[in-house]
């Protein structure tokens, strides 16, 4: 089978178990008293089921299982398995974090162990930061005592920062199949076995919005968040900083700025303010712009836009092909998104 269908395969396969699971999993929710009720920092009106993160989940893990059986992950070097086994059963680890989470409430404290342990876990056998672009020293190798902390932060950190852009319907499953869609191209032009794992994603992440975009029908709850924020760092690690280039080791970073970025603003302005920086509150980006009049589907979308445009900017630094012209499209999007949002914001 030529290498292009196995992506093609992961993708179609990943969706359409999100597809035909999906209902399932919400109706399985709803009589088991397993769901979300209105009220407080949330903006849905009616019982959610939180469980959506288990279709995602099996989607993403069916669609590998599958495409390794058809001999997609073959001919990999062991170093190369190893670090892929790292990012799914990492994926694994993080999404039964989160999904604990959903259906018991497990505390701050014990919710970032598991998380430590398992991102340690992950490293272990390859999933590593080894290299930092270091401004006017260039491309830097990393000592052990700083490649594990910093590999750990990131895997750690992009997980919650998912998990905390999850605020209204269908914003985190969107950003998370935009941001892997990006790194699927990318790591298709590096020739890297990532690419399956991102195709796997996207598929998940892009099919769940059939039933979580605005209105929703289901959210993904901290499982299906947690679980894409790991995979995206993962695949981030070794399907695009093990380039071994200066913008490659850039690359994850530009992609998901969206979310490095809100998560980075909120928690300095939580410390500003002299409040926890996890004491959830209404300073994301989603809730200014519904603060400023913007609709809720139309943040969204402007949201979106923003990271496909920060996205088309990693493909242009990348080299891929008429990336140049995808990042023009990318920012004409973007500049009619935000003419409407300040229309919006003026109303």
């Amino acid at each position: 089978m030529p290498p292009q269908l196995y992506h093609l395969a992961a993708f179609v396969i990943s969706t359409a178990v999100v597809l035909l699971t999906t209902p399932l999993v919400k109706k399985i929710g709803l009589k088991s008293g397993y769901f979300d009720p209105p009220g407080g920092r949330k903006v849905h009106q009616h019982p959610m089921v939180r469980l959506g993160g288990v279709s995602i989940f099996l989607g993403t893990l069916v669609a590998l299982l599958l495409v390794w059986w058809l001999g997609g992950f073959s001919n990999l070097s062991p170093d190369r398995e190893h670090e892929i086994w790292g990012v799914t059963l990492g994926g694994l680890g993080f999404f039964l974090i989160g999904l604990a989470d959903d259906l018991f409430t497990l505390s701050p404290f014990l919710r970032l162990l598991l998380q430590t342990t398992v991102a340690c876990c992950a490293w272990s056998v390859g999933v590593q930061i080894e290299f930092l672009s270091i401004p006017f020293m260039g491309l830097t190798e990393l000592p052990v005592w700083i490649n594990l902390p910093i590999t750990v932060i990131w895997l750690v950190g992009m997980a919650n920062a998912i998990n905390w852009i999850d605020g209204l319907d269908g914003l985190a499953a969107g950003v998370s199949g935009i941001a892997a869609v990006v790194m699927l191209i990318v790591c298709l032009f590096m020739n890297q076995p990532a690419a399956l794992i991102a195709a796997a994603l996207a598929g998940g992440a892009l099919g769940f919005l059939r039933y979580n975009f605005n209105p929703a029908q289901i959210f993904m709850g901290d499982g299906g968040a947690y679980f894409m924020g790991f995979t995206l760092a993962g695949v981030g690690v070794i399907g695009l900083v093990k380039g071994l280039t200066t913008v490659a080791v850039l690359l994850p970073y530009l992609i998901l700025a969206v979310p490095i970025l809100d998560m980075s603003a909120v928690i300095i302005e939580r410390l500003r303010h002299g409040n926890s920086p996890f004491k959830a509150d209404k300073r994301h980006l989603h809730h200014r712009l519904l603060k400023a009049g913007v609709p809720h589907r139309f943040t969204v979308l402007f949201i979106y836009a923003l990271t496909l445009w920060v996205g088309s900017l990693a493909l242009v630094f990348s080299g891929v092909p008429s990336g140049i012209v995808y990042a023009i499209a990318a920012t004409a999007l973007l500049s009619y998104t935000g003419w409407r949002v300040r229309k919006h914001a003026r109303q």
